[in-house]
């Protein structure tokens, strides 16, 4: 853990060294205030994406010498998914961080970049959100679409796993008649693909639904499993990769063109440097998240390649026939090939 630990705070200082070279003066000046509104506690260990809004919140200070300020308001304290789009949309919100309950109601082309199993790898990810055509252009589509921006895709915890309380799950029949917390109709297209049923259940009542066997089991990286002690109503979590786990970094455009060339280049920079940094920590952490899993006594089982092939094959084909009900079938194309490229990418640059 110290090694790791090591390797975040060599990333902080090459940002920072970074930061001091990009030609911004550190210099006392009227300051702008911005806020910046998100889910999650206020804690970096357990929230990565309040790690994300403070480390940007911090560069973006420093490379403005204190001429653009950041106020972080965790726990949705300025409203749901729906209300801050709202407010961020109509100016009275600068910055938000959306997850896919968020971005879909205006963008529902957002669910082809979150296409069960199709990153192999977090490299292939980055590459896909960094790099990707289908990344450029479903920011310029929500661009066209809404009076805010889409600027970065926020990695907030790891892949998702399965969990359940009741058998270990190895393949997809043996969802077979469970119960599944679905966190949107996307989710309950998958679990429906593999035999189970799935229901919208908010992450406030999650807990509660396990606990009352309202569901059986639900599906979330490590992270959220261990902020939600979901391990103590899960006795099984299968590490099936089974969809990058993100959240959006959306901002009011009125306001970013409001800002100098120096200002919107130094918190491009700042957006991005700062997922950079989530991305290190993250990473470094999924390992230790999922033996605290373990520790608490859940059994956590690691598909082979042969059952991940099974997982993709009817997971993907199911998500799919859903998702073209609800967007062109050439933004499901795109994603898919830009999705394989950038696993070609991973590979060769590796």
């Amino acid at each position: 853990m110290r090694r790791m630990k090591n390797l975040l705070v060599l990333v902080l200082v090459f940002t920072f060294i970074i930061t001091m070279g990009s030609g911004f003066s550190i210099v006392e000046a009227q300051s702008q205030n911005v806020k910046i509104s998100y889910n999650g506690p206020p804690n970096a260990e357990e929230n990565a994406v309040h790690q994300y809004a403070s480390n940007l919140k911090r560069y973006l200070e420093t490379r403005t010498g204190g001429e653009i300020t950041v106020s972080l308001y965790s726990d949705s304290q300025l409203g749901d998914e729906d209300e801050r789009m709202e407010l961020v949309e109509n100016g009275t919100l600068e910055l938000n961080i959306a997850s896919f309950a968020g971005i879909s109601p205006i963008m529902p082309e957002i669910f082809a970049s979150n296409i069960p199993f199709m990153y192999d790898n977090f490299e292939a990810a980055h590459i896909f959100f960094d790099e990707s055509d289908f990344w450029s252009d479903i920011k310029d589509l929500f661009a066209k679409r809404s009076d805010a921006m889409l600027m970065e895709a926020v990695e907030e915890g790891g892949f998702l796993a399965f969990t359940n309380s009741k058998r270990e799950i190895r393949e997809p029949e043996d969802f077979d008649g469970l119960k599944f917390r679905a966190m949107d109709e996307s989710q309950v297209a998958l679990y429906e693909a593999f035999g189970a049923s799935g229901t919208p259940i908010p992450w406030s009542e999650v807990y509660t639904a396990l606990e009352t066997g309202v569901a059986d089991g639900q599906m979330n990286p490590p992270m959220y499993i261990n902020i939600g002690s979901l391990y103590e109503v899960q006795d099984y979590m299968t590490t099936a990769n089974v969809q990058y786990s993100m959240q959006f970094l959306v901002v009011n455009e009125e306001w970013f063109n409001s800002l100098s060339d120096e200002h919107k280049e130094a918190f491009e920079k700042a957006a991005y440097d700062a997922n950079v940094v989530n991305r290190v920590e993250v990473e470094t952490m999924v390992k230790e998240r999922t033996q605290k899993i373990i520790d608490e006594g859940v059994e956590v089982y690691n598909p082979t390649s042969e059952e991940m092939e099974l997982f993709r094959d009817k997971g993907q084909t199911a998500y799919n026939q859903w998702l073209e009900e609800k967007i062109d079938n050439s933004w499901i194309e795109k994603a898919v090939e830009d999705a394989k490229w950038a696993n070609e990418e991973s590979e060769r640059r590796n």
